[in-house]
């Protein structure tokens, strides 16, 4: 089952949905217990550690945290433009966007604290979308 390749489509109908609560990325060069990676909804090896996004907890003291902003489209991994058109927006806000791409769906991580600014500049970019 492929996704949607088509960039114009992708914008007018990306539907972004904010997640629930607030995500942390963690590192290490050692790994992590069974419990931590247990939560996480993201696993990447790299050469300097593994890095892992997992909900924020009250021990994460001086970790940032991030929103994850969910794009509901299945976009097609090959779709072209698709993600920097979304972090070009939200560049121009001065939102930091991370991003990751699953098989189904794209998902924007943004600072926590500017999720509501980031969800009005992804609605924005729709057509027929009224914004203030």
């Amino acid at each position: 089952m492929h996704g949607e390749r088509n960039l114009d489509t992708l914008l007018k109908t990306m539907q972004p949905q904010l997640t629930d609560g607030k995500w942390v990325f963690r590192t290490s060069k050692s790994g992590f217990d069974a419990a931590t990676l247990e939560s996480a909804i993201l696993m990447f090896r790299e050469a300097e550690g593994m890095t892992i996004i997992s909900p924020a907890s009250t021990t994460d003291v001086g970790l940032p945290t991030w929103a994850m902003v969910t794009l509901s489209i299945h976009s097609d991994l090959e779709a072209v433009g698709f993600l920097a058109a979304i972090t070009t927006a939200l560049a121009a806000m001065d939102i930091p966007g991370n991003s990751v791409s699953a098989y189904y769906h794209d998902h924007i991580f943004v600072p926590y604290e500017r999720r509501g600014d980031a969800m009005e500049c992804l609605r924005c970019m729709m057509p027929e979308t009224e914004c203030g």
